[in-house]
């Protein structure tokens, strides 16, 4: 026989034997763990904490909790997952039926019934692809009905008895028998829904309005949760989290640059092209360096977190912020500078949640502008000699302004810092690159250092910030 079976019979004919989900993943991860595949890919930062956890669940076979703040990459574990089961499986291919039937075990009363009145050379076989196998809801507003089922008025109209099996509207989970479910915010989810999920997690049966469907259901039963409400009491039974069998923890990077490779990663910018982009690593850093600042603030609400997306929003602002720049002005490279993170706030306001005892009334805006300076001196004080900074400062005593911003043209920097050279000076330190866009962002780094460490002040109009004593 050539091709895929189309048959029952031709099934039986090619070996084909049933496993359940959680067998199959495990065999399928076993071949690919002994192989040296890649495993997750596009997941940074997790190799020696989250995967090895990870690693341990499937083994086990286990239904998981995927438990950390907002954006740390608990929604895209889960998706990856479906990598692990087969390329497709065969099924009962039965006419209005809701579930994917493995065609040697049916667990509905119509798959049973199509098999008795059908020879095995009948018995249509169709396959069902990796893709399909996975389905996910967020908690929020989801009813018994939406995952478990309902009973069908329409059914009863039609004559159907109250009784019977068919007068049953399934939800996701009967219809994802043989795949993956995956429940995000589980905190979030209502009670009686809670409930509904014990029999699935423990018997793998279901009861829809107390009748009981008497059949074994096959799946892999994934949530998510944030701690702070996971662990509030009464927001999870304690029944439902009995029957867990792992939870996995994840985090934020635990360092700057791994966060800095999230985040270019994800931003998917593409730097080349007709209009091409060179980022100094200096501006890399700060972008994510606000990230990390704010995980640590006392205005920002730690219990909600700070998403990685907060990075990955920024950086691509900053870069379109320099593209814009420079097709207008005519520049090739463009380079981001600190005037370009101006623009932050556009990309910022709503990713942060502050804490109303420690915001002590400060606005968003405020709040943002300060993580952003304790960024800047972070960095700052990481690349510049404090050597020759109070000799700067003394120029701008004098009464010296310094006036950059956004759309001024990277050749006219020099001409702007000639009556304070120790600036071009300092400039070189962090970059000895003679490029005059690349010049112009050393300059502006370190004004902006300069003001981060309160040596000088600074003013911002439309784009344009002037520095002065």
């Amino acid at each position: 026989m050539t091709g895929k079976p189309t048959t029952l019979k031709q099934l039986r004919e090619s070996g084909w034997q049933p496993k359940t989900v959680k067998r199959e993943m495990y065999d399928n991860f076993l071949r690919m763990l002994r192989s040296g595949e890649e495993l997750f890919p596009g997941i940074v930062g997790y190799e020696d904490t989250v995967i090895p956890e990870l690693n341990i669940g499937l083994l086990a076979q286990h239904d998981m909790l995927f438990l950390g703040e907002k954006g740390q990459a608990k929604s895209r574990l889960m998706r990856l997952l479906v990598r692990f089961l087969d390329p497709e499986i065969p099924y009962l291919d039965i006419p209005d039926c809701p579930v994917h039937e493995d065609p040697l075990k049916p667990i509905t009363k119509a798959g049973k019934r199509f098999l008795a009145e059908h020879a095995e050379d009948e018995a249509p076989i169709a396959w069902w692809p990796r893709a399909q196998r996975y389905a996910e809801r967020l908690s929020p507003g989801t009813k018994f009905a939406d995952i478990i089922g309902e009973i069908d008025p329409a059914k009863l109209a039609a004559g159907t008895s109250l009784s019977a099996e068919e007068a049953l509207h399934f939800g996701l989970i009967p219809r994802m028998h043989r795949g993956i479910f995956a429940m995000n915010e589980l905190p979030e989810l209502d009670e009686l829904v809670q409930v509904g999920l014990f029999n699935i997690l423990e018997e793998r049966d279901v009861q829809i309005r107390g009748f009981p469907v008497q059949f074994d259901i096959d799946v892999l039963i994934l949530f998510s949760a944030n701690p702070a409400t996971y662990n509030r009491s009464g927001k999870v039974i304690p029944q439902l989290k009995d029957r867990i069998g792992t939870v996995i923890h994840t985090h934020y990077p635990r360092r700057r640059e791994v966060g800095i490779q999230i985040m270019e990663q994800e931003a998917g910018v593409c730097l080349d092209g007709e209009f091409p982009v060179q980022v100094p690593v200096f501006m890399k850093e700060i972008v994510e360096q606000m990230s990390v600042c704010a995980r640590r603030s006392k205005y920002v609400d730690q219990q909600s977190g700070v998403s990685a997306r907060f990075s990955i929003a920024n950086y691509r602002t900053m870069i379109a912020s320099a593209r814009q720049r420079a097709v207008r002005l005519g520049e090739s490279p463009a380079v981001p500078r600190i005037s370009d993170l101006a623009h932050l706030q556009a990309s910022s306001l709503g990713k942060l949640e502050l804490d109303m005892m420690g915001s002590h009334q400060m606005s968003e805006r405020q709040v943002l502008d300060a993580i952003l300076a304790e960024a800047i001196r972070t960095v700052f004080d990481e690349y510049v000699d404090r050597h020759g900074l109070d000799e700067i400062t003394g120029v701008f005593g004098k009464g010296v302004k310094i006036e950059v911003g956004d759309m001024l043209p990277s050749s006219q920097y020099a001409e702007r810092v000639k009556r304070i050279p120790k600036i071009w000076e300092k400039a070189f330190e962090v970059n000895a690159a003679e490029n005059d866009a690349v010049r112009a962002s050393c300059v502006e780094f370190v004004l902006a250092g300069l003001y981060a460490k309160d040596q000088i002040s600074r003013s911002q109009h439309h784009g344009r910030i002037t520095y002065e004593l």
